[in-house]
Parts: C-alpha cells; structure tokens; sequence
C-alpha cells in the first residue's frame, strides 16, 4: 500500500466465547489481512469459554504477535467490546464478532471509506453463509427482504448512508463523543448505539466493497431463539429512545396478535375463521413466492425450507417483541435502571 506512514493504527476487536468451531477462520482473516501488520491489532474479548477457544487464541498467538487475549468476565457481548473499546490503541476501531471472517481487504477498504466519506463509521453488506441444506436456507431467509425487512446491511448491493451496520468500523472519537456500548442491551446494544451516535449527529455509510462473511444459526429452533431475543431486544431499545420508534417496526409484532386474537376466535365465529384464513393464507401465498423465486436463482434443495426459515423469523420476532412490551408496560414507563454507556 503506498502511504504507509499516514495509515491509522487499527484495532480490531472480536468478542468470543464457545467459538472453537470459528475462532480459528476469523483470526487467520485477520491475519490475512493485506493492511500492515504493525498497524493492526487484534483484540480478542473471551467470555470465559468452557470449549478450546482459549487455547485455539493461544497457540495462534505464536505467530501474530499483534495479538492479545482479554478476559470479559460477565460473559456477554456489549461487555466484550467496552473492554475491547478501553484497551484499543487504534485511531480506527472495529467490532467482529468471532462467528464470521473478512475478506483480506476489509480493513484497508474501511480505512479507505473513513477517509473519503464524512461517515463516522462504515461497513457492508454481510454475506451468511450455511454449510448445511438447512443452515444454508436459513442464510438465504436472512439475506432476503422479506426475511429481515430493512436491514440493508444483510443484502443491499449499493452504497448508501444507513441506520446501523454489523462488523462496522469507527472513528474512535465517536466513542469519546456518544459513550459506550449500554451493557443492558444484550443482543440489540449495537443498534441502540447507532441509534445514539445518529441522533448526535453521526453517519453511518454502506458499500459493497466491504466485505465480510457470517455463519448464521445451522437450525431452526436457534435461529428461534435468536430472533425471539431480537424483537424483546428492539423493545429495550424503544424504551431507551422513543424517537427511533417507527411503524414497520410493529409488523412482526402486528402479525402475530392477529394470529393470537383471530385464531381462537374462530373456533367460535364463522367470521373470524374466514379472517384468520385469510390472513395464513396470504401470509403462506407470499412465503412461497419468495422462497420460489430464491430457489429459482439459488437451487431448488432450499425451496422446502425457506418459508419455515422465514416463518422462524417473522414468529419468533414479533412473539419476542410482544413479550418485551408487555413486561414493559407492566414494571411501567418511570426509569428503571441506568444505562450504562459511559466512557
């Protein structure tokens, strides 16, 4: 790379706990990286791992002597990256999760947007990848409009300013600036603190020339739990900031209580049976448009499972996100608890 000398130090901080199975390809993309060695670090925040993840970091930092190990005792992942956060050195600070890897150009192109954006933080699209015919339909779900709605950081193909990304890297001031991340929003503190470093202002840019690659949940009860705690996650982060409430986010939530209502009612009116068919119905009739037009671009082995791949989502989302509002309304609006994103 020419102009070496005016490169920032990188800091790229992965939090880890139980990833023997992925540690290894994350950190050798790391290492893999064609952005100088001496001004790349890499920060791993382990949970206390109970599997060999401790000592597949260990053995590898023989020979990336850029490389450290932290311990994040609480175990949980907005935790990891504050500890990460305070023990980086880097002018540029990226989140990885240990569940993924990078293209060998990630971090020279984020260190190349940084520089020619006005953005406080940039990243792109993630690829999921799934090794199985189920893990593998499960990404496809998730790389999908219909899946995941808005969330154009897990397909969009163009360059864009958004409302939050995965894998982004940061200006460090932005931390000196907005905080850090809450440590009460398991699961959703990333968007809370994009949400945060918007509403001060910040931007947020997405290229498809950053790239990088996720494996997402190999079955469908996970990617259950996984979104279940997303939409109880999302009310969290409502509750945070009112402002950020939009519509669309009530539509997964909205098609699950017209189930919930509309389904036993029609056990006893006629009325309400033709209601709850027809909303299965056209619910069912979309699934599987979009899951053909999927398999027609992208094999027909997924087609059978898409369309419970993306019921898993659009259930377990919007059952997540009525459970989480209806224990906010019952402990009540008035503050409860600080949020904990101090500097």
């Amino acid at each position: 790379m020419d102009g070496q000398s005016d490169l920032p130090l990188v800091s790229a901080i992965v939090a880890m706990r139980n990833e023997e199975a992925f540690i290894e390809k994350c950190l050798n993309s790391l290492a893999e990286q064609d952005y100088p060695v001496e001004l790349l670090e890499i920060l791993v925040v382990d949970g206390r791992s109970t599997d060999r993840s401790r000592e597949i970091v260990s053995a590898m930092q023989e020979n990336m002597p850029n490389l450290r190990l932290l311990d994040n005792e609480k175990r949980i992942s907005p935790v990891a990256f504050n500890i990460g956060i305070r023990e980086a050195r880097g002018e540029v600070l990226t989140i990885i999760s240990a569940h993924s890897y990078l293209a060998s150009d990630y971090v020279s192109r984020c260190v190349e947007y940084l520089a020619k954006t006005d953005a406080d933080c940039v990243g792109g699209p993630i690829e999921t990848i799934g090794e199985t015919d189920t893990a593998r339909a499960i990404a496809l779900a998730m790389s999908s409009p219909f899946g995941v709605g808005d969330a154009l950081f897990r397909y969009s193909g163009r360059e864009q300013y958004v409302d939050t990304l995965a894998f982004g890297a940061y200006r460090r001031d932005v931390f000196q600036r907005v905080g850090l991340f809450d440590e009460e929003l398991v699961g959703s503190e990333d968007d809370e603190f994009n949400y945060r470093l918007r509403s001060q202002g910040g931007k947020l840019f997405l290229t498809p020339a950053i790239r990088s690659f996720y494996y997402g949940r190999s079955s469908l009860r996970a990617l259950c739990r996984q979104y279940f705690s997303y939409g109880r996650g999302k009310v969290r982060v409502m509750r945070r900031h009112p402002g950020q409430v939009r519509l669309r986010h009530f539509i997964p939530a909205l098609f699950v209580l017209s189930l919930l209502v509309s389904g036993p009612l029609a056990l006893i009116s006629p009325w309400f049976a033709l209601l709850f068919g027809a909303i299965v119905g056209c619910y069912v009739l979309v699934s599987l448009l979009v899951a053909f037009n999927i398999a027609r671009k992208e094999g027909w082995r997924c087609l059978p499972l898409l369309p419970a791949a993306f019921a898993c989502l659009h259930l377990s989302y919007g059952t997540g996100f009525l459970w989480g509002l209806v224990r906010y309304l019952l402990q009540g609006i008035a503050g409860t608890g600080e949020s904990n994103v101090q500097p």
